[in-house]
């Protein structure tokens, strides 16, 4: 362990000590070592001897491009998140956060358990033999909360194996594990529907893409809605509103009947807008009008149009497949796109907006770790791209991640500019909570760095990608130089182009080629090259990139065929 790891671990112990301290006297005795499993033996941790622990709710949204929320961006000045942004305000906004991998399933087995993640892929697009899903052994952070006297609930988007959730959350949980939102097939939302007299959804208004022929209808991205008779369709009625409502349903429930006032509460409200397909409602008619007048496309776009749609030299081979796979061919398509993708963030805020209200209303607010990440970034449509996949670039591995510890932490930093990552948040969590996991784990407490406590200095953070639409098994880091330039540097193993970009660029394009930056280049290859042969994990990885970099690489004598040798 190097001195900045020996810091920063035991920065956080004593920070959550004091986090802890701040609302219950000290310790008098040593912790006995507990697990999640207590009759196998498995998940062992240690906690805190204290009075309850502070309650915490985590609201993870889907797939948010930082146009729609980062304050760097000219667009997000556009996009009304009240709600987002009061608790950016009571919090702190890690403006340099990061996901692991830019898909939703594993993102998220990523930050639930703390470790990168072997899930590569999500379960629609995977071929036999590749993991979807969360193993049974593998235990995510709510397993150690609920263990340790937590009331543990959900309501929303699983996307890891239902199987884990219903060890977290208890067997009345009803996560639901796929991509797309149940909105013709959940039972509990077509009953609420008609409890407010409101009949299906249709689409009046459809975001289509095309084929590659560039005439053949494609891919549906969604749009704006009313009943399935025509009339319109209000917002109380429209999916995200419904699972906003279920959790605010569960406080109420927990809060009258006295749950709260005896154990720790952990929520976790799981939306999956803003993702698309897009539902916008009735009601954002002028919000529409107003986004019309000052919403343009990206240069990069625009230099695709100039190119006819077709791969430039400096692109992957996956970048121009998923070109392809969405069909963006016509300006007013995109221009529809990014007008409804910022609607739909706006629906989400008044969601968590009512949700807050909620937590104030009870007396919870205040005295709350209240979290909010999304799971992805998005590309919002530079170089004719929507959503994410299985490459690696700032927009689609940049999210949101606000942290509001309880008032009595007194926390110094609103906003932490260094880098990151959602690998962070179990660790962060369980932090506040007082529990010591007995387990290895890849991320570290942010308490230090939202207490202005931690060294400053760089983190190594990687990135990988694996099969969706296309296989691509890159892999790739970020790194912030002394003079405050940032990087991220990508390997794509299906295709000869490497990426480079700088992350604070609002278009980042690749400069993977040009001199001025080959010193930059060689050092984060070095950087790759050391991170991938350090761990047993990347072997794959490290195997082919130590053949296709050799020349930029410390070359060093010895067999590559990793065979057992004499002791």
């Amino acid at each position: 362990m190097n001195r900045r790891s020996f810091c920063t671990l035991t920065a956080g112990a004593l920070v959550s000590k004091q986090l802890l301290n701040a609302q219950m006297p000290p310790a008098t005795t040593a912790s006995p070592l507990h697990f999640t499993q207590e009759i196998t033996g498995a998940g062992p941790y240690s906690r805190s001897h204290s009075k309850k622990p502070p309650n915490i709710f985590l609201i993870s949204i889907d797939m948010v491009s930082p146009d729609l929320y980062h304050p760097d961006r000219p667009l997000s000045r556009h996009v009304e998140i009240p709600a987002i942004r009061s608790l950016m305000k009571d919090g702190c906004f890690f403006s340099n956060a990061f996901c692991t991998v830019p898909l939703c399933s594993p993102s998220r087995s990523s930050y639930l358990t703390g470790r990168y993640s072997y899930v590569l892929g999500n379960g629609e697009h995977a071929p036999a033999g590749l993991e979807t899903e969360l193993r049974a052994d593998d235990i995510i952070f709510p397993e150690y909360l609920r263990a340790a006297g937590y009331v543990t609930r959900q309501v929303g988007k699983c996307h890891v194996g239902a199987g884990k959730f219903l060890s977290a959350f208890g067997e009345n949980d009803q996560p639901w594990d796929r991509w797309s939102p149940p909105v013709f097939d959940d039972d509990g939302y077509r009953n609420y529907q008609r409890r407010l007299g409101v009949k299906p959804q249709k689409y009046s208004r459809e975001i289509v893409f095309k084929q590659q022929n560039r005439t053949t209808a494609g891919n549906s991205v969604g749009g704006w809605v009313v009943q399935e008779d025509g009339k319109p369709f209000p917002l109380e009625a429209q999916y995200s509103y419904y699972l906003g409502q279920r959790a605010i349903e569960t406080i109420d429930n927990l809060v009258g009947s006295g749950a709260t006032e005896r154990h720790p509460v952990y929520m976790q409200l799981d939306i999956f807008d803003p993702h698309q397909p897009f539902s916008i409602p009735a009601g954002f008619e002028e919000r529409e009008k107003e986004l019309r007048k000052i919403m343009t496309l990206p240069k990069s776009y625009e230099t695709a149009k100039q190119r006819n749609w077709q791969k430039a030299e400096d692109e992957p081979d996956i970048i121009d497949l998923y070109r392809r796979y969405w069909g963006i061919y016509d300006d007013e398509s995109l221009l529809n796109y990014r007008i409804a993708y910022a609607l739909q963030m706006e629906i989400v805020d008044k969601v968590i907006g009512n949700l807050l209200t909620k937590l104030k209303q009870c007396g919870l607010y205040e005295d709350s770790v209240i979290a909010l990440i999304s799971d992805h970034g998005e590309m919002n449509g530079r170089r004719a791209l929507v959503d994410k996949g299985v490459y690696l670039h700032p927009d689609v591995l940049r999210v949101p991640m606000v942290i509001k510890l309880p008032r009595t932490t007194h926390a110094t930093q609103q906003v932490v500019e260094s880098a990151v990552s959602l690998l962070d948040l179990s660790q962060t969590l369980l932090d506040v909570a007082g529990i010591h996991a007995e387990a290895k784990f890849d991320g570290e407490s942010l308490l230090p760095r939202i207490l202005g406590t931690a060294e400053p200095g760089d983190r190594t953070l990687l990135f990988f990608g694996g099969w969706h639409v296309g296989v691509n098994f890159s892999c790739g880091l970020q790194h912030r130089f002394s003079d405050g330039r940032h990087f991220l540097y990508a390997y794509n193993c299906s295709s000869a182009v490497d990426e480079l970009y700088d992350i604070n660029s609002e278009d980042a394009s690749n400069l993977i080629g040009k001199v001025e930056y080959a010193a930059v280049r060689e050092e984060m290859i070095h950087r790759l090259g050391a991170a991938l042969q350090a761990d047993s994990r990347w072997s794959g990885y490290w195997t082919q990139f130590r053949l296709a970099r050799f020349a930029y690489l410390p070359q060093a004598a010895g067999d590559m065929q990793l065979s057992t040798q004499p002791a």
